[in-house]
């Protein structure tokens, strides 16, 4: 009987896993939770997040070693390190973002630990740099400063401001050409924003427009030359349902819709149970915006599946993950599919008091290009796998840290395409 050659098997999705208090990073084969490597002495910046890159690859920031690292999550089982490579940047690190290439990166800075602003560094990155100049600090406004870098052959880094609010256009080009000391950078264009509360930022490589949340809406500007052209915003107001606004944005690469979640109810935090939370949706292509009722508490984050939106919600009466259906039909609107509970966390915020300072919180992630949603409970070391198209739990894996404040996760999938997503998450 003649050998018949078998094709390699598929690679299975990996789950990067950090806890950045304890500080490591592991890597896991999915569903299984086989560790394939692992990272010590590695405290990633939580707020800047994982970035997807070409290729695979991924990106964060270790804060306290000040470094950029390159991370390829399928190098581990194939002969290459989970570093690839380690550039020094500026920190505590705010946020990060990519030009849609992966080749032009930039890290802002942020209060960290301190109560108030104090540093406004700029890190440019050039992961190819012809004359070995790969990254470069620059002294802008201080503040906490989201980002987002613009491609083409002259790329823009435009950083969105609070206080005043407004967009900073800096040429990548010649912030990679600034002198050595941390020089002062003059942007190339600003345009000024009528909020001074934003929070959340976007990024659409097919348009090139840049979006920024705040109070009073989703501001929009679109790359014209080197500068921003603004355009009208976009309401947080829809479907009937009013009040409250987005601390969150992202952009959803399957579907080409931006999401956030729309946050209402009482100012105190210490009254976060009664916090009310919208799924907030706009369709980048044809316009049409709506909003879902998620339940009351703590909303923040949401990952993106191949077929679904998944949110966690945290609340004193039980926490739980929130799937939404996203059918491919035009004109289809999204749905609440399923709501799955998520085991209490013994440090889990408490009615009267933040639900941010001292307390444990969630991560969730997912893959653009599969099913599964992971999903930490900080303070117990676990991380809970759902499959989101059959709306039932998998498995719970332990890690070997307690991921105090939740951890960050970041779950990928070989050619999944979330690099066109360009934001840190």
């Amino acid at each position: 009987m003649p050998h018949i050659p078998r094709s390699p098997s598929p690679a299975p999705p990996r789950l990067l896993v950090a806890d950045h208090v304890a500080g490591r990073i592991s890597l896991l084969d999915l569903p299984h939770g086989t560790e394939r490597a692992e990272l010590n002495h590695r405290h990633l910046a939580e707020h800047a997040g994982f970035l997807a890159l070409p290729g695979g690859l991924t990106a964060c920031v270790d804060d306290r070693a000040g470094e950029l690292l390159v991370l390829d999550p399928y190098g581990p089982g194939a002969g290459r390190p989970l570093v690839g490579r380690r550039i020094p940047v500026a920190v505590p690190a705010e946020h990060l973002a990519a030009a849609p290439g992966g080749r032009h990166l930039a890290v802002t800075t942020g209060l960290g630990r301190n109560e108030e602003a104090w540093t406004g560094l700029l890190t440019a990155v050039d992961l190819d740099a012809p004359d070995g100049a790969v990254a470069v600090r620059v002294r802008g406004r201080t503040g906490e400063p989201g980002v987002t870098v613009l491609g083409g052959a002259s790329p823009l880094v435009v950083l969105r401001h609070r206080e005043p609010g407004e967009l900073l256009v800096h040429r990548h080009g010649d912030l990679m050409r600034s002198a050595p000391s941390c020089p002062p950078a003059s942007p190339a264009g600003r345009l000024s924003l009528p909020d001074d509360d934003g929070h959340g930022d976007a990024h659409d490589p097919s348009t090139g427009r840049v979006f920024a949340a705040a109070g009073s809406g989703v501001h929009r500007a679109v790359r014209k030359g080197d500068g921003l052209a603004p355009e009208s915003p976009l309401s947080w107001s829809a479907d009937g349902r009013s009040g409250g606004r987005g601390y969150y944005l992202r952009l959803d690469p399957v579907r080409r819709m931006l999401w956030s979640c729309v946050r209402g109810g009482p100012g105190d935090p210490g009254q976060w149970p009664q916090w009310s939370n919208d799924a907030w949706w706009h369709h980048l292509d044809t316009g049409v915006t709506g909003r879902l009722d998620l339940g009351p508490g703590l909303v923040f984050r949401l990952a993106v599946t191949a077929r679904h939106i998944a949110y966690t919600r945290v609340h004193p009466d039980g926490d739980e993950l929130v799937l939404l259906s996203v059918p491919p039909a035009a004109g289809a609107r999204p749905r609440v599919s399923a709501r799955l509970p998520l085991p209490a966390m013994s440090g889990a915020p408490r009615p009267g008091g933040t639900p941010w300072d001292g307390v444990q919180r969630r991560a969730v992630a997912a893959s653009p290009g599969g099913s599964l949603v992971a999903v930490s409970r900080g303070g117990h070391g676990e991380i809970h796998v759902f499959d989101a198209d059959r709306a039932a739990p998998l498995t719970t894996l332990t890690v070997l840290t307690p991921l105090d404040d939740g951890g960050h996760l970041a779950l990928v999938t070989p050619g999944d395409g979330a690099h066109a997503d360009p934001v840190g998450r």
